[in-house]
């Protein structure tokens, strides 16, 4: 719809916007333009970005955000410090191929454009065009052959400027200060790479009619009359749409639980520390939902046995001997309760689905991600998994501990997954056992319980513009404390 351009946006009223910048390499970006175009150092372009910030001529960013922008400069020069022997200029104006029709086509269409996005570069003489794509690290998505395409083709047959004889495609790596080539050729080879992964591509984009809702939904101007987002008014307990629109999971509760500043970085997807994001536990944790997924979702359907494989983990999970062994004896208690057992076909079982709801109450859209929904006697159930190294007896508060299951609750509560008296299960796996706990969402109790703890997640989060860091004993487990100027040094911790 966006890129036709035949509908007009919908939206009931101009939002708040947020306080702090919400693009991550926004700050990266006014930097290297100060730094190409007006010559300054990078320690110069930061002290101008501060300058703007103090004058109010550009809008705040995390203290975070500004130590992943000092970092991305530093890495940036690193990765381009060598030119290879051909000095390239930075172009002030994004390369636009554009493309004007005689007359409409099938879609209506008069006039194509396509614009890149990045560093754009260029040879001394113009035969040499470069495009550099900056992401946060190369482990990252990796780009298809359709972006590679399509960007090589609009440096080779865009304006302005004279037509070039080769054209460059490059993605850099801002963590790592590390560059890589995606495309490297000439002019006529980047225009024959886009009619042959490219060119449908695009056409099929343009013409796409599917829905997808996730987290996009929050900054689309088309969510308030989407057919395939639902609306859930009320859900978060919130009455108050002055907010700035957001979106809100479990995971961001958790993380803005333990500190602000952790679950705003999280936010805008910075680099995690990989010691602490696939510790032990959560690796093995990782590999035993990966196991249940796979198995869940082979057809036919059929419950889970005792016998567990010795090759049971997938290939990205590099366990220990004692973790393989852990895991599968976790795996083994798990077919004593696999809900496998109650289904009956195909339509009975969602595994890991991406649930979407948008509550206009709060103007917040929710996200969830559920380990297992299945149909039991015609009714939707819940599931959700965790795994323990420890023999020990239920939490004391298993909602406030795991705040997806209080809005599961309130979610079959209120009929959101279809009718029916429905159930919220959490099961645990334990070396010696498992724990299956079942929470009923139609009892006044149970429901009031989980709309306190959603409150509680959800209040100071939904009208907290700074998220300024909480520093404390959680920054030895934070995965992107290196971002954080107060973070608290923890013994044994290496930042």
């Amino acid at each position: 719809m966006s890129a036709r351009r035949n509908l007009s946006p919908t939206v009931a009223a101009p939002r708040k916007r947020e306080v702090l910048e919400q693009f991550t390499n926004g700050p990266f970006m006014a930097a290297m333009d100060l730094i190409e175009h007006a010559d300054r150092s990078v320690q110069d372009a930061l002290c101008e970005l501060d300058a703007r910030v103090a004058c109010n001529t550009a809008r705040p960013f995390h203290d975070g955000l500004r130590q992943w922008t000092a970092h991305a400069l530093a890495m940036y020069g690193q990765a381009f410090s060598d030119d290879g022997g051909q000095p390239m200029l930075a172009v002030r104006r994004r390369w636009t191929y554009r493309s004007r029709l005689a007359a409409p086509d099938k879609r209506g269409a008069t006039t194509y454009e396509i614009t890149v996005w990045g560093r754009c570069y260029r040879s001394a003489d113009g035969a040499t065009r470069e495009l550099r794509l900056v992401a946060n690290h190369l482990r990252g998505r990796a780009r298809t052959d359709t972006e590679v395409a399509v960007a090589a083709f609009v440096l080779a047959a865009g304006g302005p400027g004279p037509v070039p004889q080769r054209v460059r495609v490059v993605r850099c790596g801002l963590l790592e200060g590390r560059a890589e080539t995606l495309f490297d050729g000439t002019r006529e080879a980047a225009v024959e790479l886009y009619r042959h992964h490219g060119q449908e591509a695009l056409g099929d984009l343009v013409e796409g009619q599917e829905f997808r809702p996730g987290s996009a939904c929050a900054d689309c101007s088309y969510a308030p009359v989407c057919p395939a987002l639902p609306r859930q008014p009320g859900l978060l307990g919130l009455d108050d749409r002055s907010r700035p629109r957001r979106t809100w999971s479990a995971t961001n509760g958790r993380a803005y639980r333990a500190c602000p500043a952790r679950e705003h970085l999280r936010r805008h997807h910075l680099p995690v520390d990989l010691t602490v994001e696939r510790s032990a536990a959560a690796e093995r944790g990782r590999a035993v939902h990966s196991y249940l997924e796979r198995r869940h979702e082979a057809r036919p359907h059929t419950p889970c046995v005792p016998h567990i494989p010795g090759n049971w983990t997938a290939d990205q999970y590099k366990l220990p001997m004692a973790d393989r062994d852990l895991g599968a004896r976790l795996l083994r208690h798990h077919a004593e309760v696999c809900p496998l057992r109650q289904t009956h076909g195909d339509d009975d079982l969602q595994v890991e689905p991406d649930l979407v709801f948008d509550d206009p109450a709060a103007d917040v859209v929710v996200l969830a991600k559920p380990d297992l929904l299945y149909r039991d006697h015609g009714v939707w159930v819940w599931r959700e998994t965790k795994t323990s190294a420890r023999d020990r007896s239920w939490s004391s508060d298993p909602l406030t501990d795991y705040p997806q299951l209080a809005l599961a609750v309130e979610l079959v509560g209120r009929g959101a997954l279809g009718g029916g008296r429905g159930r919220v299960e959490l099961e645990v796996l334990r070396p010696s056992g498992v724990d299956l706990m079942t929470f009923d969402p139609f009892t006044a109790g149970t429901r009031a319980a989980a709309r306190q703890v959603l409150a509680r997640q959800l209040q100071r989060w939904h009208t907290d513009d700074e998220f300024a860091a909480s520093p404390g004993v959680e920054c030895g487990s934070c995965e992107v404390a290196r971002w954080c100027s107060a973070r608290v040094p923890i013994a044994g911790n290496v930042a």
